[in-house]
């Protein structure tokens, strides 16, 4: 992906503006799972001003008013971490978009920004999905952003003029955690004084720190904050037993799996540790199929597994609530590291050691991180079973959210 040519690039281009919609879409979608995620999903800091030359040429070609060259001599500033020594009316602090990021990066900043400004207007500016893990947080408002309706090149970067308008306001700042929203740091959404820009791909260097330690010492550098933690504030969610929440999503992404018959075997097994289940059915197709087939064949006795369907948000806060936690590499699990419950994470499918490296789970409680990318199955659930069990021993808590 890094040593894509101009000639293969421009092709991708074309492809991903055609003006049948059918072909801006494939090309659309070769274009972001075929370059602009792998280059990001490495966390090699020589490999960031690659994808930004790279997609710079993308956004020229969709807007021609922002020129390639001018974007790229922007980024080479912005990409250097600077105090902030002023104050500021309002702040805007983008959503990354996806919901495992929002928590493991975005409410590190939040938490970091109202402490440096108690007296300022935080907007997060994203999604509602992301927006509703936030909500009854009182210092905070909402900018609803609704990124990349078609997922089409030109649907995604359809943000930017009233993204513009709205973060351009006198008297505020802008943070941007490498959100998608501005692809990753690419687009002009305020004047660059006001903008502090978190280049998650690349801060750290070569460390093996997670992200949400390195967002840590990011905003104690830029904003003086130096004990930031992640959060979540969902609505609160009803009171529940001693459950184990499990979710079995992978984002679509299959190589986070572990093949048949591990799901329903762990399924069985959780349920051998006398708590009752609750299981995330995910958005449907694929992964609620998966779901119900576990359930089916674990066994399981009326009354023994609750299943969730529905947004997101809610069942962080059943999370929250629960005795244990135990899925795959997903936004559950840095919901379960900020709210401090036992956690059990089944990692898999990531593309380099420092990718696992940075998005491990971290928080305050009791986390086992079990790398699924080695060993012989049945000797993996045998590990995965036997860190349940100390886990969900631990005694009931109440959530800290």
């Amino acid at each position: 992906m890094e040593s894509i040519s101009r000639i293969e690039l421009d092709a991708l281009l074309d492809e991903a503006t055609h003006p049948d919609p059918a072909r801006a879409q494939a090309g659309s979608r070769a274009l972001f799972a075929g370059v602009v995620e792998p280059l990001a999903d490495r966390f090699e800091p020589l490999l960031c001003p690659v994808y930004a030359e790279l997609f710079s040429r993308a956004i020229e070609r969709v807007i021609p008013q922002l020129k390639a060259a001018t974007l790229m001599e922007r980024y080479r500033r912005i990409r250097r971490p600077r105090p902030c020594l002023g104050d500021a009316a309002l702040v805007f602090v983008l959503s990354r978009v996806t919901l495992g990021a929002d928590v493991a990066i975005t409410s590190v900043i939040l938490d970091a920004v109202k402490r440096r400004f108690p007296d300022a207007r935080i907007v997060f500016a994203g999604p509602q999905k992301a927006w509703e893990l936030f909500e009854t947080d009182p210092r905070l408002t909402w900018l609803p952003v609704d990124y990349g309706r078609d997922q089409t090149l030109a649907g995604r970067l359809g943000v930017w003029p009233a993204l513009e308008r709205e973060l351009s306001q006198p008297h505020s700042i802008v943070v941007d955690p490498d959100s998608r929203l501005t692809q990753l740091g690419l687009l002009p959404v305020c004047p660059e004084a006001s903008y502090h820009f978190f280049e998650s791909r690349s801060y750290g260097g070569d460390g093996g720190e997670s992200l949400p330690a390195l967002t840590r010492r990011w905003v104690g550098e830029v904003f003086g904050v130096d004990d930031a933690r992640p959060y979540i504030a969902p609505r609160e969610a009803p009171e529940q037993g001693p459950r184990i929440a499990i979710s079995l999503g992978v984002g679509e992404n299959s190589a986070k799996r572990v093949a048949d018959p591990f799901e329903e075997e762990l399924v069985r097994g959780l349920l051998g540790l006398g708590a009752a289940l609750l299981i995330d059915r995910g958005a449907g197709g694929e992964e609620r199929e998966r779901v119900d087939r576990a359930i089916a064949r674990s066994g399981a006795a009326p009354g023994r597994i609750e299943t969730w369907d529905g947004a997101f948000a809610p069942f962080a806060a059943r999370i929250a609530r629960s005795r244990l936690y135990v899925g795959y590499d997903s936004a559950g699990q840095h919901v379960a590291a900020a709210c401090g419950v036992p956690l059990l994470s089944v990692f898999r499918g990531f593309v380099s050691e420092r990718m696992f490296a940075r998005w491990r789970p971290a928080g305050r409680g009791p986390i086992q991180v079990v790398r699924a990318d080695r060993g012989e199955p049945r000797a993996l659930l045998a590990g995965v079973l036997s860190a349940a069990g100390r886990l969900g021993a631990s005694p009931t808590r109440q959530p800290s959210v």
